[in-house]
């Protein structure tokens, strides 16, 4: 085989070092290229524009929650006491506010009082009957020296005139009988209150004990909440309710008493709250409410800051660079637009206020004010507190 001569030898390597040389300028350019289209490429832009609040300290309200219904104070039947009467006039109606004393209903009173004339006459009877068998024993008595009558027949006299002097009595009585069905004609109401059914019919003749009216005493309601057991001890006569009835009214009241027993069915126990009269509560009425049971330090936020997400709370923390970053909060007691936090985040943190429902996170944001945070010290309008469900308190 023959061998290559120098000059073919010597062009082939001059042509591979052109090559390679060719190469890495074109490497090197590449790379400042790319190095260039880094250096004018756009900052990520913000995801949101927010406004950031830090966790406030200050007093919150500790609540228990019940459930319960709205129940007369006390009930009051109200009957009739005349028998066999047919009933004439109805003088209130279902709603009816009346005082104690007030005529609510009367019966026919004629033959009543032709029972009461008629026993009035047989007092007059009785008393003249009387008077002669008195004044009979008061003659036999001046003849008792004489011997005109034996001892027996002034003893007789005696006797006719006390017999004489019980048929009086027992005619008055019989009068005073009367008298009374008479007044028992009209129906009075045995107290204050409010007029809560009428079952009374114009017309109707009823018997003795039949119920014409039903009515709430003093027109007092109160709260019957059933709470737990394990939660009973937490509660004390006097304290303060704020009760909400189904019809959105709201009213404080007070407990009054705590059940002595327990259901053993459902382990709940009754606490009775008295109400003050308001139009838009009534009997019968459902009604949700809390127990102020007292106040102790804590961290709260606005209830816009925390975002419920597969079941759990979380807020959104700014940190360097806006970038946010999604932490898992434990809730506690929440009252108007703040809600207490547990734990979860510091007392400096800088949480987004509102809409973190529209974050990720990782996401970057523009923030563009912080909400002030109350000073320790400062009284707030309205303390946080309300129990939350267990769900929403992970």
């Amino acid at each position: 085989m023959p061998r290559p001569k120098p000059l073919q030898t010597l062009i082939v390597l001059a042509v591979l070092a052109l090559a390679a040389g060719g190469g890495a300028l074109l490497a090197s350019r590449a790379s400042h290229a790319d190095t260039a289209a880094a250096a004018t490429a756009p900052a990520p832009r913000p995801a949101l524009t927010v406004t950031v609040v830090q966790p406030r300290q200050g007093q919150v309200a500790e609540r228990l929650a019940a459930n319960g219904n709205i129940a007369a104070w006390q009930e009051a039947s109200i009957g009739s006491e005349a028998n066999g009467l047919r009933l004439t006039e109805v003088r209130v109606n279902v709603g009816d506010s009346v005082r104690a004393g007030q005529v609510l209903a009367t019966f026919a009173p004629e033959t009543v009082q032709a029972e009461v004339a008629q026993a009035r006459a047989s007092v007059l009877e009785a008393r003249a009957a009387a008077a002669d068998a008195k004044a009979n024993a008061d003659r036999a008595k001046t003849l008792i020296e004489s011997g005109a009558l034996s001892q027996q027949q002034i003893q007789q006299y005696a006797t006719a005139a006390q017999t004489a002097q019980a048929r009086v009595e027992a005619a008055q009585a019989m009068l005073n009988v009367q008298e009374l069905r008479l007044k028992r004609t009209q129906v009075l109401a045995p107290d204050a209150g409010v007029i809560s059914a009428r079952s009374a019919t114009v017309g109707a003749v009823v018997g003795a004990g039949t119920e014409l009216f039903r009515m709430v005493r003093r027109g007092r309601l109160e709260w019957r909440a059933e709470v737990s057991a394990s939660e009973l001890a937490r509660i004390r006569a006097g304290m303060r309710a704020q009760v909400t009835a189904a019809s959105g009214a709201q009213v404080e009241g007070t407990v009054r008493m705590l059940a002595p027993t327990v259901d053993a069915a459902t382990r709940n126990a009754l606490v009775y709250v008295d109400l003050p009269q308001h139009a838009d509560v009534r009997a019968g009425m459902y009604a949700h409410g809390e127990f102020l049971l007292g106040q102790r330090q804590g961290l709260s936020l606005p209830l816009s800051a925390v975002v419920v997400r597969d079941g759990f709370s979380n807020v959104f923390e700014v940190g360097e660079g806006g970038r946010v970053q999604m932490r898992r909060v434990r809730t506690g007691e929440r009252s108007g637009d703040r809600v207490e936090i547990l734990e979860g985040v510091a007392p400096t943190a800088r949480v987004v206020e509102r809409g973190g429902s529209f974050l990720n996170d990782g996401d970057i944001v523009r923030v563009t004010d912080v909400a002030p945070t109350a000073p320790e010290n400062q009284p707030k309008t309205a303390p946080v507190g309300v129990n939350q469900s267990p769900a929403a308190s992970k």
